[in-house]
């Protein structure tokens, strides 16, 4: 019983129950699944049927082929339009926001020949009623200052997305 008279031997207990409290947290947070996912118990363990990208909702970023950007460039563009349309829809629709986290955030990169074409598909995605984000170049590099290179539509349901955009092909 000397060892419950050493200094720090509480300490030492306190910090191990919260360790093994917090792990115990942690842990129920990181197993639990999400919406939108099944797990169904079999005698060999776990058997997980996951929405992927094939799911109901995806984001299109439609980049003009007609600039020849570098791909250092494409991705770029492509990744503020990503971010400009989700910060669109965090504010303007939550629940379409965590549908598409849900699954999976499906994103697909596809061409559009020039800026008129780009436009068009603009005001097509406004008519019925998508997220749009248009992305202006700055000019520093690649580009003259302003040209719009990428259209990023959605998140949405992809039924309503491929009105707009299945036609067109991968970049």
């Amino acid at each position: 019983m000397d060892y419950l008279s050493q200094p720090g031997f509480l300490s030492v207990i306190a910090g191990v129950a919260c360790g093994v409290c917090l792990g115990w947290s942690v842990r129920g947070r990181l197993l639990r699944p999400k919406a939108g996912m099944t797990v169904a118990a079999t005698n060999l363990g776990t058997k997980a049927n996951i929405m992927g990208e094939s799911g109901e909702f995806k984001m299109v970023l439609i980049v003009r082929s007609d600039l020849k950007m570098g791909k250092g460039k494409v991705v770029a563009q492509c990744a503020h339009a990503a971010v400009s349309a989700y910060k669109q829809v965090q504010r303007k629709n939550p629940e379409i926001l965590e549908q598409w986290d849900d699954c999976g955030q499906p994103k697909v990169v596809l061409k559009t020949p020039d800026e008129e074409s780009l436009l068009q598909l603009l005001v097509d995605a406004k008519n019925l009623g998508l997220t749009v984000s248009l992305i202006q170049d700055a000019g520093r590099t690649q580009v003259a200052p302003g040209s719009r290179t990428v259209l990023g539509i959605g998140p949405g349901p992809v039924d309503v997305v491929d009105k707009v955009s299945g036609h067109l092909k991968l970049f």
